[in-house]
């Protein structure tokens, strides 16, 4: 264990630093105020002779340092060196040894659509200049990294390999002076300049936009990216919006897709006397899983896997999909026996995940957590928090159609069978899982209820049924004959889940609808339509099985209902 003084954020800490080890932790939590900071990635207690004499107490091998100086002193020592050693020369020549740059002939200069590719030498140092950062790669060196440490907001990108600085203030000469003769080349990408491909993300430039424009970027009807001129007025408009925020990456605000908010942000850019510009862009294709004709010697999910979680009783959806990514895990690693991945294995399968395949963050998580079963439950093995960079949290608001829409896609089924399914699905609010887990005797004509048992969460549940659809299931019973599951298949057992969403995927597009619509996609309609209709949603809530009220309040936010009622400041004018 070693110990060292920091300034975390704007507070004097001592930063605790251990390999990991479930017994330390616990001991390190008796001392008051121990916390986890994920920004430095490390544990820190306060700054005090108390806790420092009580660390000595609890850990006698514990290592630390001398009293350092403040950041501001390392930096400004770091100026002097420089300086110090040129005193006797002239200050022109003292300039030009200071001034350290990468000369490039005009013939090679970077052109419009061209890139610079910058590989320095093993013991050399590049610095790489924007308008918002300064990338710096060097070899590993302690002290040189501890240097880089003392700026604030300084992040390391795994990535490239290279430490990201804010450029503001006087980092850049801070950072030109510490390192002196051993920066071979300092490459600064201009305004007009192509920025490289392989920068971080939130490096690529913004979009052009003037003062009199609010621009609104529509991310694949999941996202509305929001640019504009700076505007108190119209900042403190914005933030009215629910689920409306700054995202410091990309500099601009963010607020989940739904009509509902696009009409109030066109009426907030009227308002403003704003020109409201609207575009659309396509969201990231997500790579396919791996499958087994991808893998000469594909591995199946372990049976001891799958016995413990069918001994915890866990649901059938949550074993098939923990089994599938735990697959999707070891067919990673193909060469490697299960027992032997190591821990960076698993966090660079899990960046593997983000940066190449593009997933979610809730399959993110849950390939996590499929991960750590295996370890922890399985093999019994100790309880891990893996370190990983997790992206931005997502907050989108659900896809929704309209009643005319529905009236469509079930219009557009003509089967009898496939029509009383998604009708049901639907006039009942229920989810895939619940659908195709239907009974006949779930279907309480007396009382117009459909019981869904043992849903998520194993919880049972009365949820409505619709006249219309009672009278299109006696049909379907009539002609079918079901026998036990409401809806079965073939041979009589339950009905497939693919063969559910390829009904409606036909349907919706014999309706003519544009729209990204799933079965679940039904589920949110009959939400928010009864929402629209005045039905409380403490009752909405019940009908969902939601335990939560503030899940069923984001329908809440989709509804457009009296928006109708909103007129454009525009009309009352007098224009001719």
């Amino acid at each position: 264990m070693k110990l060292s003084k920091i300034i975390h954020r704007k507070e004097t800490r001592i930063r605790v630093d251990f390999a990991y080890n479930s017994l330390m932790t616990l001991t390190l939590k008796q001392i008051p105020d121990a916390r986890w900071s994920q920004t430095i990635k490390a544990w820190h207690v306060p700054y005090t002779k108390e806790v420092f004499e009580q660390l000595k107490t609890l850990f006698p091998d514990v290592e630390y340092e001398a009293s350092k100086p403040k950041v501001k002193e390392i930096q400004e020592v770091a100026l002097q060196l420089t300086s110090k050693t040129q005193t006797n020369e002239n200050k022109e020549v003292a300039y030009e040894k200071r001034k350290i740059s990468l000369v490039v002939p005009k013939e090679n200069e970077a052109k419009i659509g061209e890139q610079v590719q910058v590989t320095p030498p093993l013991n050399g140092i590049t610095i790489e200049i924007t308008n918002k950062h300064v990338f710096v790669k060097m070899p590993k060196n302690e002290t040189d990294i501890e240097f880089l440490r003392t700026f604030k907001y300084v992040r390391w990108d795994k990535s490239q390999y290279r430490w990201v600085i804010p450029n503001y203030g006087r980092n850049l000469d801070i950072i030109k002076s510490y390192f002196g003769k051993r920066v071979v080349a300092v490459i600064e990408y201009k305004t007009d300049a192509p920025i490289p491909s392989n920068l971080p993300e939130g490096e690529n430039p913004q979009p052009i936009f003037t003062k009199t424009d609010f621009l609104v970027i529509n991310n694949a009807n999941r996202i509305l990216k929001l640019y504009f001129s700076f505007n108190k007025e119209l900042t403190q408009q914005l933030k009215q919006i629910p689920l409306c925020k700054w995202n410091g990456d990309k500099r601009c605000w963010e607020i989940p897709y739904s009509e509902k908010f696009l009409a109030e942000i066109k009426v907030i850019a009227q308002q403003n006397g704003l020109t409201f510009i609207y575009s659309e862009e396509k969201q990231t294709k997500i790579k396919p899983r791996t499958s087994k004709h991808d893998v000469t010697n594909y591995r199946s999910c372990p049976q001891s896997y799958i016995d413990k979680l069918l001994e915890l009783r866990y649901s059938k959806n949550t074993l098939d999909v923990y089994r599938g990514m735990f697959e999707e895990f070891i067919n990673h690693y193909e060469a490697t026996a299960i027992d032997d991945i190591t821990e960076p294995m698993i966090m660079d399968f899990m960046r593997y995940l983000v940066t190449e395949r593009h997933v979610s963050t809730s399959y993110q998580n849950q390939s996590i957590n499929a991960i750590k079963f295996y370890y922890e439950r399985v093999l019994g093995g100790k309880r891990k928090v893996y370190m990983i960079d997790r992206p931005r949290e997502e907050s989108y608001l659900p896809e929704v159609l309209n009643t005319e829409e529905i009236t469509a896609i079930i219009n557009a089924t003509e089967n009898l069978k496939h029509k009383a399914i998604l009708m049901t699905i639907y006039s009942a609010g229920l989810r895939i899982s619940e659908a195709v887990n239907l009974k006949i005797k779930d279907i309480d004509s007396g009382r117009m209820q459909i019981k869904v048992t043992q849903s998520k969460g194993k919880k049972d549940r009365y949820t409505l049924l619709g006249i219309k659809t009672l009278e299109i299931l006696r049909k379907y019973v009539a002609e079918y004959k079901p026998k036990d599951w409401l809806f079965e298949g073939q041979d009589g057992e339950e009905y497939s889940r693919r063969t559910i969403t390829e009904i409606l995927r036909k349907s919706v597009e014999k309706a003519g609808i544009k729209k990204h619509v799933t079965v679940h996609t039904l589920r949110h309609s009959f939400a928010t339509h009864l929402l629209e209709t005045g039905t409380d949603i403490r009752y909405i809530q019940s009908l969902l099985g939601h335990e939560n009220s503030k899940t069923t309040e984001i329908y809440t936010h989709i509804t457009t209902k009296g928006f109708d009622q909103i007129k454009s400041p525009l009309d009352n004018l007098k224009i001719k």
